[in-house]
């Protein structure tokens, strides 16, 4: 495994931008807006940075860096993995979409330049100044729950050379018992308010890829590896990844995943398990029935009114193989 961890054609731009790339162009015609989350975690002393696509509330990795570091990144670390993902999927709108470890007027601008939409949360702290007004902080907005403003052509910072943007201030009102801590500051170039919440609010997807890819999924923080191999390791999971994902999907069109999961939950309203969670532990499923099929047959050729319901079982087995 170290040795295989070790070679070179183990690339991410080589081996799995045309993956990421084919998934993509299944799902987004050439042309259609495509959500870009920037994100990084930190995985025990490993500082990853990372770009990821949003798609149904769950993100797909496109590109990775680790950082030399610990703590958050800069402007070059971050222009160091937004240029790949930027040329990889020049043929799509996209939108980037960063927390408020990205929030510098300096991102924005560059995301300017290239063409690029964007959503930047901001902190309270920088300033802000609508033409023919004096700066003022952020926090100086008077705010409520279910607050929504939005200020256009604005200067954020008093930094002389950076062009003029939006500034989207919302604040979730309670629902359900749950009320949001603090508003949100969005920094953009989006033309109008609904548009930038909405779109912000795909970013959370990228927190859900994380959980699968560690206690949730493949537990890579218990990984030991060195740098290098660390990034090979996290593309081996990225692969593995995607074929649950879209295993998971296609159990999901074929009305498979009530042999898989407990569809449903008293008193629940969401979605219980994730097409990722299906197609992992279809997968398992499948495995676990191998190893015992001699034993599940002895008994159910015994007990005759289960014989219908194994067939069926074994019908959706097959469903499920086929989705590999």
């Amino acid at each position: 495994m170290q040795r295989f961890l070790n070679l070179d054609a183990l690339s991410v731009v080589l081996l799995w931008f045309p993956v990421i790339e084919g998934i993509l162009t299944k799902h987004y015609k050439p042309g259609s807006q495509l959500v870009i989350a920037l994100d990084r975690t930190q995985w025990k002393e490993n500082n990853v940075l990372m770009v990821s696509a949003i798609y149904k509330k769950r993100a797909l990795p496109i590109f990775w860096v680790l950082l030399e570091k610990d703590g958050s990144s800069n402007l070059a670390e971050q222009q160091k993995v937004l240029r790949p993902a930027i040329r990889l999927l020049k043929k799509y709108k996209l939108v980037i979409l960063g927390d408020r470890e990205f929030q510098s007027i300096e991102l924005a601008n560059w995301l300017q330049e290239q063409n690029v939409s964007f959503v930047l949360r901001q902190k309270q702290s920088p300033t802000f100044r609508e033409k023919r007004h004096s700066f003022q902080p952020l926090s100086s907005i008077p705010i409520h729950p279910g607050i929504r403003q939005f200020y256009t052509n604005i200067n954020l910072t008093q930094k002389a050379g950076f062009g003029r943007y939006n500034l989207a201030v919302y604040w979730k009102r309670k629902y359900r018992g749950k009320q949001e801590d603090e508003a949100w500051y969005l920094l953009t170039n989006l033309a109008d308010l609904k548009t930038a919440i909405k779109i912000y609010s795909q970013r959370f997807g990228i927190e859900a890829m994380f959980r699968d890819r560690k206690a949730g999924g493949y537990n890579l923080e218990s990984s030991k590896a060195n740098p290098n191999r660390l990034i090979r390791l996290i593309l081996l999971i990225a692969l593995a990844m995607a074929s649950a994902w879209l295993q998971g999907e296609k159990t999901v069109l074929q009305r498979q995943q009530s042999y898989v999961c407990r569809t449903q939950e008293k008193g629940r309203t969401r979605k219980r398990h994730s097409n990722f969670w299906i197609g992992l532990y279809g997968q398992s499923w499948i495995v676990a029935f191998h190893e015992c099929q001699i034993w599940v047959e002895e008994l159910i050729g015994s007990i005759r009114n289960k014989q219908g319901f194994y067939r069926r079982g074994l019908r959706a087995m097959t469903l499920i193989q086929q989705a590999f």
